[in-house]
């Protein structure tokens, strides 16, 4: 096992959750304690406690980001018009990662964001290489074609853990996809409860 996936499996022991809601989750297998020798008690959480476990789900979910990148996200969400909750899910999801694993072009945003800085991912015909870059709607995302046959990417594609969302459209024989449309919160297929309004008020503190 490498030293990625058993951090991978930390976060979801840590957080009291399966983030990906993946099979092979230490949780999924119903090993619940913390990370540690003992595990650590788990008391109740105060309201700071509450929304710093809100605000690290949902950066450990796509690909544990930076706390610079999570932040900057924020800032765009909150200059926007509309439910600032809602815009930072949407701006979450239109991250060029959380985009190629949606599109089950990886098997975790993790791999997702390997596959990218590898350069096996074309954005609108194009190479590009920047995990965080922000999808617009009607792009088009497609796999380089000498790396279609790639095992981590015929794995994900054929993975029976998850589908694709109606935001957007996928040709897994041709390894394409469209953006339509930034998701709302309630259309985002996460595994576990996610609580944008206390990472908001996280920063609003």
């Amino acid at each position: 096992m490498t030293k990625r996936i058993e951090a991978k499996f930390k976060i979801n022991r840590r957080l009291g959750v399966n983030l990906w809601g993946r099979g092979k989750s230490p949780l999924a297998r119903g090993k619940e304690t913390p990370p540690g020798q003992h595990g650590a008690r788990r008391k109740k959480p105060s309201d700071f406690g509450t929304q710093l476990m809100a605000k690290q789900k949902l950066k450990g979910y796509y690909g544990n980001i930076s706390e610079k990148q999570f932040r900057k996200l924020y800032d765009e969400a909150v200059r926007r018009r509309g439910d600032t909750s809602e815009n930072l899910i949407g701006l979450l999801e239109r991250r060029l990662d959380a985009v190629v694993y949606r599109m089950k072009m990886a098997v975790s945003p993790f791999q997702a964001r390997q596959v990218i800085n590898h350069g096996h991912i074309h954005v609108n015909g194009k190479r590009l290489n920047i995990a965080s870059y922000q999808v617009k709607d009607g792009d088009i995302i497609s796999v380089k074609q000498k790396s279609k046959d790639l095992a981590i990417i015929l794995e994900a594609a054929q993975s029976p853990e998850r589908d694709v969302p109606d935001y957007l459209e996928v040709d897994h024989k041709e390894m394409k996809g469209t953006f339509i449309r930034a998701p709302k919160l309630s259309d985002v297929p996460y595994p576990c409860q996610m609580e944008p309004n206390l990472v908001i008020e996280f920063y609003s503190r």
